[in-house]
């Protein structure tokens, strides 16, 4: 959701004041109408660490959104594209929600459905599209022991549950402290409403909400730490399937040299 111009609060987004001196690539490279895919971040973020590789620099990639991730570092390809087949069925998404949708999902492709889960109604969308483009689950394009595309070493930050549950859910007190309303009320007019993936990201679906009297405040930030803690148990179980992945401390003092030492 960094890739969102105007998309700064929700998104955690470090303002270039924090940057010290180190240059950051595909932050606000998409108005809030576009539509945010995996398919065309891919090339986009190999094509920036190619270039940062050419200048004798070292690229880091930060995530964030585990098939986002796996898609830069390892070498997956994606199906295409059908916009009048995904027409169809983001307009059956849009009448009937994602319930049926998941359930249909579920008998074409359980593992997808299982990864998935039962509210991603634009995942369940494209998951379908892809089955009934090419007849095979989006699962199987997934390698269960994908190749790196380029030598990689992979460091994770590990949390306690407890803590990690207690931090986020600060942390989403603190965007509404912080003026999370005023910016999705700036980003109204710019059109986040109708777009596909910013106006459903997690903390600005619900300050839309809030804004048109359909949450109240306390309902708007109890649903986003709800919407939050089940994403960050999906990035755990995600990001647990990678064998060579190292995990650190987050907490640790000498995090900085634990890190440096992988490296």
């Amino acid at each position: 959701m960094q890739l969102y111009r105007g998309m700064d609060i929700g998104t955690a987004k470090i303002p270039p004041a924090e940057w010290r001196g180190v240059p950051h690539h595909l932050f606000d490279v998409l108005d809030v109408t576009e539509e945010a895919t995996v398919a065309r971040y891919q090339p986009e973020a190999r094509a920036a660490i190619e270039a940062i590789r050419s200048r004798g620099a070292v690229p880091i990639l930060v995530g964030g959104s585990g098939l986002y991730v796996s898609s830069v570092i390892f070498d997956f390809r994606f199906p295409g594209t059908d916009p009048e087949l995904r027409a169809r069925l983001e307009a059956e998404l849009a009448e009937q929600g994602p319930g049926m949708l998941f359930r249909r999902l579920a008998e074409v492709d359980p593992q997808s459905a299982a990864r998935i889960g039962s509210t991603n109604g634009r995942r369940i969308v494209r998951a379908l599209e892809v089955a009934e483009l090419t007849g095979e689950p989006v699962s199987g394009s997934l390698p269960e022991a994908p190749t790196p595309w380029r030598p990689v070493t992979i460091l994770g930050l590990a949390a306690p549950r407890e803590e990690l549950v207690a931090r986020l859910d600060a942390r989403v007190e603190r965007m509404w402290e912080a003026g999370l309303l005023d910016e999705v009320r700036a980003l109204i007019p710019l059109g986040i409403e109708r777009g596909v993936t910013a106006g459903r990201a997690i903390g600005y679906a619900q300050a839309l909400a809030e804004l048109r009297g359909e949450l109240s405040r306390a309902e708007a930030i109890a649903q986003t730490q709800q919407l939050t803690r089940r994403y960050a148990r999906r990035q755990v179980s995600w990001f647990k399937r990678y064998p060579d992945l190292h995990w650190l401390d987050y907490v640790d003092p000498a995090l900085p040299d634990a890190a440096l030492a992988r490296l």
